[in-house]
């Protein structure tokens, strides 16, 4: 019977991480829609660089103050509404923006609507990850972030190539991948359980079945604040996430401009060879951590280190390459490291602080995270035009190295 038993849990982890992977890919896609046709959007609205680049700065600044209220919410409540309620909000968000007139509408929906649906998918769901894979931790949040990478693939991909058909062609996208993702969350809705396991809650000592003791908002608060390493992680997440927003909103544009090819093209080269460098990367990252932590706690955090250290060079060369097959390359070896650096996002977090705050304190640290990497859209918008695209891609390896640096300081106070 407990052979049983142990085989339903086994199998309801992996069903619940397909769940999940596939509203992961829907999140992360509809994010890109936006960034593959940005500039079909900035033509049909007839606005600046820097008014297009607004509307990617108001979703990530959203996102930023919405998500640490989702992970306390999510921690407080229920985690599978949380993904659910989530899912379906943001891709009414994204569906809405097929139908917009103007910038102020496209600030609400995508903006608005969207920053504050996504904002409770990531802490629910790593959490609910988290719960279920205890000695396959960083290898089942690696597999959910290749749902990242599948999605930002796919539906930038399809967008660019939908968008080129004519001058309403970017709408295409946004109403079919925001009905899809909508459906989606019915499929969740009866495809999630709603119950945290007893022994996820950080507790030594068991507790009846269907008995679960809440975090309180400010334990949930006192718990990250007081973990000195846990804030470094947060900053040299913010670090990256800088980097991401500009690299994913601008450099469609950029390939598009600077190697003279089409809407389609560009947006597939923008994402495809980063994002397959990315898959590699995160794969062999999780799997070593996983294997090596037993051994070396510390592991998590140095994957980490590496991932933003050594990705560096590569994301200057993207910016200052000079044929499209030089970009793209190292476009590759960008993702690569950056892959590493995703293989372990979470699992370093979630190895210091207790179980029981774990959505609470991914909202936290994504919160920060997204504030300060709000930024980025306008001013690569700025710097496009007072500089130029290459200086603002280039500005970008300076973040990932002062991440690394101060993830390094996090490594040191905590298993020094």
């Amino acid at each position: 019977m407990a052979d049983e038993n142990n085989l339903k849990v086994d199998s309801y982890k992996w069903r619940a991480l397909v769940l999940l992977w596939v509203a992961f890919f829907l999140q992360q896609g509809t994010r890109q829609i936006y960034g593959a046709t940005l500039s079909s959007i900035q033509d049909s609205l007839d606005v600046t660089k820097a008014q297009i680049g607004l509307v990617g700065t108001v979703f990530t600044f959203v996102y930023g103050l919405s998500v640490p209220f989702a992970g306390l919410t999510a921690d407080l409540l229920n985690r599978k509404w949380m993904v659910v309620s989530g899912v379906f909000v943001f891709c009414l968000g994204i569906f809405a923006s097929g139908f917009v007139s103007c910038l102020g509408l496209m600030l609400v929906t995508y903006g608005i609507m969207n920053g504050f649906g996504q904002s409770f998918y990531y802490p629910s769901a790593t959490s609910i990850i988290s719960e279920q894979h205890k000695e396959t931790r960083a290898t089942a949040l690696s597999i959910l972030q290749m749902g990242l990478y599948a999605g930002i693939i796919g539906c930038s991909a399809a967008s660019g190539y939908l968008a080129q058909g004519d001058a309403d062609g970017w709408r295409i996208p946004f109403k079919v991948f925001g009905g899809i993702g909508i459906l989606w969350a019915v499929v969740l809705a009866f495809g999630l359980r709603g119950r945290q396991s007893a022994d996820a809650v950080g507790h030594d000592r068991p507790r009846p079945a269907g008995v679960e003791q809440k975090a309180s908002l400010l334990e949930a608060l006192a718990a990250f604040f007081s973990t000195p390493s846990a804030v470094l992680l947060a900053v040299g997440l913010g670090m990256m996430i800088y980097v991401d927003v500009g690299f994913k909103n601008w450099m469609p544009a950029y390939i598009e401009s600077t190697f003279k090819v089409g809407k389609g093209a560009a947006a597939l080269n923008a994402v495809l060879w980063h994002y397959i460098g990315a898959f590699v990367g995160v794969t062999l990252g999780g799997r070593i951590s996983d294997r090596l932590v037993s051994r070396r706690p510390s592991v998590r955090m140095e994957t980490n280190i590496v991932g933003l250290a050594a990705a560096v060079p590569f994301i200057v060369c993207m910016a200052y390459a000079p044929t499209l097959a030089t970009c793209c390359v190292a476009m590759a070896l960008f993702g690569v490291f950056r892959g590493v650096y995703d293989s372990n996002l979470m699992a370093s977090l979630f190895d210091i602080i207790p179980a029981r705050y774990h959505a609470s304190g991914a909202g936290i640290m994504l919160s920060f995270a997204f504030v300060f990497g709000s930024t980025s859209s306008v001013v690569l918008g700025l710097m496009n035009e007072n500089f130029s695209a290459r200086v603002g891609l280039a500005s970008l390896a300076a973040f990932y190295l002062v991440g690394a640096l101060v993830i390094a300081v996090a490594r040191w106070r905590e298993f020094r």
